[in-house]
């Protein structure tokens, strides 16, 4: 399936000034949509088989508008930050195919809008978050995590309860010895 953003801007009566003269193609949710001409406010970013390395920045959390965010087969590492749970409009999220290791961690869950979820073939482990949008993800967009657990997976964990402590542990500000 393939629309125009083009035809359906123009249906809806709006221009798009001819200074936005780039054209693209982007795959969203399995759709392709060719994007004849980029405006100024641009809510998506594929960034994938860039042969990127290093840790997501804190600071994509400042990215409030993004609607879709890919990073897969990349060489990314460390955990996923924390932080991507405060990008609220994300409808998809793909950070398959890299080399994070840790939790997913339970901020996700905050994601309202999301429809496509993948963090397939990285180094994850603990219990999936679940509620609201994560209890709606295949087997799929995990595969490849061995230390993974929990629902939708066959792998239940095994110590719930360690889980919890380490998932309020996470949540706690640390002390300072220095007074």
């Amino acid at each position: 399936m393939q629309a125009n953003l083009y035809d359906h801007m123009f249906m809806a009566g709006l221009t798009i000034p001819d200074e936005y003269n780039y054209s693209m193609t982007m795959t969203n949710k399995g759709i392709n949509m060719e994007y004849t001409k980029i405006i100024e406010v641009f809510m998506a970013m594929d960034l994938s088989c860039n042969k990127f390395r290093g840790e997501i920045p804190e600071s994509i959390g400042n990215l409030k508008g993004l609607q879709l965010l890919n990073l897969s087969n990349n060489f990314l590492v460390g955990q996923i930050p924390s932080v991507m749970g405060t990008l609220t409009n994300l409808e998809a999220l793909d950070l398959s195919h890299n080399q994070f290791v840790g939790r997913i961690p339970w901020q996700l869950r905050q994601l309202n809008f999301l429809e496509v979820f993948n963090v397939s073939y990285n180094h994850l482990s603990g219990p999936i978050p679940q509620g609201t949008q994560m209890d709606t993800f295949p087997n799929t967009s995990f595969d490849g995590n061995a230390g993974l657990c929990g629902n939708p997976l066959s792998k239940k964990c095994e110590d719930l309860g360690f889980w919890l402590v380490l998932e309020f542990a996470s949540l706690l500000e640390p002390v300072s010895d220095a007074l």
